[in-house]
């Protein structure tokens, strides 16, 4: 066959093609992925937490003994506050992984649950500790209603509208926190003041009330991973609620998760918040002593213990809520702030009554009256930022307020 000088005259159903190499090439799988090297950040807030842990192990005794310097105190305090907040943002940065991973509300909720048992644990520290600590848990829910509510909520409401003006939430899901605020905190910080008990409870009481308020909490959280989810998600923009859905089997529920990659990641990360978690648990009891020491001296309102427990505890889950709001995501920083306060109240109160009860340690829940006036301030300030229209910054800017006030009314009352 002769071929033609210029092939490229002819039409293109004339023209000689060579072939493709795609075509005759057999197709190869993408090579599997792999899930990312820990950062060597990680690996320096883990090695670093666990070898605190092992020097108060075998020399905390010493270090804390009585009488305590000063200098020793001090010490101890910075060493022991850099290790737990270094591992709470460990626990922080492993959650919001968990969280890309498996979706809201679960990643949220992993991130709270996280936080708060932190808190639990710090709680439980200074009730067993040498001292007598009748109010700590009482104080520390009181702190971590108006740091979180007030202080970072306004601070998140002030610097997401300073960036995109009116922002769009879930008020269903708003809502639904502020309804369990008012309830678990009016049955566990008010009403024992009008009981016989002076603010305690009873015996009877006590378990009661521990019993009432764990299996509402469970129950609310049951609801908000199932069948009341869509109350907690991010909705559409210019929506302010989510549409209810039907029902999806479980094919079409099937996720990235399934894949090995992806398993491996959420495992790793579940290790790595244990392996956060663990030292400060174990460091725990160390930062009471110093706490107590502190107070004692310096001649601070008893109240200071709570406030700083919650300072400790969430500062790493604010900065996440403050960066969710700067990501246009009010209702994720709602889910940590409002979420929070709830899981707080939800699992100290029963950790702190039951132990009160186990161990005869003395426990007061009820609030003095100064504090229940700004706690219903509060609750109506939530109530009227959160009634179902966007959020502004002059909300922010009378969240911000409240605190201000309870701050200078916690050294001056």
């Amino acid at each position: 066959m002769r071929v033609p000088l210029f092939p490229a005259l002819l039409p293109t159903s004339v023209v000689p093609r060579a072939p493709s190499v795609a075509a005759t090439e057999p197709e190869t799988a993408p090579p599997p992925s792999h899930a990312p090297r820990i950062p060597k950040a990680t690996w320096f807030k883990l090695g670093w937490a666990w070898l605190v842990v092992i020097a108060f192990t075998v020399y905390g005794g010493a270090w804390l003994a009585e009488p305590l310097a000063p200098v020793a105190a001090i010490a101890c305090f910075a060493v022991l506050f850099f290790t737990i907040i270094a591992a709470s943002f460990g626990v922080v940065h492993e959650a919001d992984l968990l969280a890309h991973k498996l979706g809201e509300p679960y990643g949220t909720l992993i991130l709270t649950l996280s936080i708060v048992s932190i808190e639990v644990i710090l709680i439980a520290s200074v009730l067993l500790g040498p001292g007598e600590f009748p109010t700590i848990g009482r104080d520390s829910i009181f702190a971590v209603m108006m740091i979180i509510v007030n202080l970072v909520m306004g601070i998140c409401l002030v610097a997401g509208g300073l960036k995109y003006g009116e922002q769009e939430f879930n008020a269903q899901g708003a809502n639904a926190y502020l309804a369990m605020i008012v309830l678990l905190t009016g049955t566990a910080l008010v009403l024992p003041n009008y009981l016989s008990g002076a603010g305690e409870f009873t015996t009877l009481q006590g378990w009661t009330i521990a019993a009432i308020t764990a299996a509402l909490y469970a129950v609310f959280l049951l609801l908000q991973m199932r069948n009341e989810k869509r109350l907690f998600i991010q909705p559409h923009p210019g929506l302010m609620a989510v549409a209810a859905q039907p029902e999806k089997t479980a094919a079409q529920t099937k996720d990235t998760a399934s894949a090995p990659g992806e398993r491996s990641a959420i495992v790793r990360s579940s290790l790595l918040l244990l392996g956060m978690i663990i030292p400060i648990v174990l460091l725990a009891h160390h930062l009471a002593i110093v706490i107590d020491y502190g107070v004692a001296t310096a001649g601070a309102p008893v109240a200071v213990s709570g406030v700083l427990i919650a300072i400790i505890v969430f500062t790493p889950e604010s900065l996440t809520a403050i960066k969710a709001a700067l990501n246009n995501e009010m209702q994720r920083a709602i889910n940590l702030c409002l979420g929070a306060f709830v899981s707080t109240v939800g699992l100290t109160v029963p950790a702190v009554l039951a132990i009160g009860l186990i161990t005869g340690k003395q426990v007061v829940m009820g609030i003095s009256p100064l504090e229940t006036v700004l706690l219903a301030l509060t609750v109506l300030l939530g109530m009227l930022s959160f009634n179902g229209q966007r959020t502004s910054i002059m909300q922010g800017a009378m969240h911000l307020a409240l605190f201000i006030t309870y701050g200078f009314l916690l050294f001056n009352p």
